[in-house]
């Protein structure tokens, strides 16, 4: 299963959504594939397909696709990484009214380059080869990522104790 999602974002994405529509109608993509269209006003025909999905049913389709499409929102394709997965990021970009600016793409260009553990995609006509090709793309990418949360809150649990034991002397 291929799970897409657009995120939540104002600006319809319908450009990736109607592609996705397009490709899994010509065969290009042969397994079910599973839409979260938010604000687009195309309605996928090829594809089971919602608005929004609870964070519940987003964890269950980003755990059970292959693989995960997102837009460049961090959230969104930093979701998949923490299940070991290396998504496809096919950032907003102005020219089509996806988005104010460009941050998107450059954003996922900057993570691909020093983490190397996202495929992005500016190009949406080269998106169906990288699909049909992705276990080839993957297979020496990073599957992991390494999380700093637990020393940050170690560190962050050491300052609140020195202040408010400063305080209570």
């Amino acid at each position: 299963m291929i799970f897409v999602t657009v995120g939540t974002h104002e600006q319809p994405f319908d450009r990736l959504v109607e592609y996705i529509d397009k490709i899994k109608k010509d065969n290009v993509i042969l397994e079910e594939v599973i839409i979260q269209t938010g604000f687009c006003k195309y309605k996928p025909r090829m594809c089971k397909w919602d608005k929004m999905f609870s964070y519940k049913e987003m964890t269950r389709y980003v755990s059970e696709a292959r693989i995960v499409i997102t837009h460049g929102g961090p959230s969104s394709f930093i979701m998949p990484l923490q299940v070991g997965k290396i998504p496809i990021v096919v950032p907003r970009q102005k020219a089509f009214g996806e988005h104010v600016n460009d941050h998107q793409v450059e954003f996922a260009k900057i993570v691909a380059e020093r983490l190397e553990n996202i495929i992005v995609v500016e190009d949406i006509d080269i998106l169906g080869k990288i699909i049909q090709k992705y276990d080839i793309v993957i297979r020496n990418m990073k599957k992991n990522i390494i999380s700093n949360n637990a020393e940050f809150c170690n560190s962050f649990g050491t300052i609140v104790d020195r202040i408010i034991s400063k305080n209570s002397d």
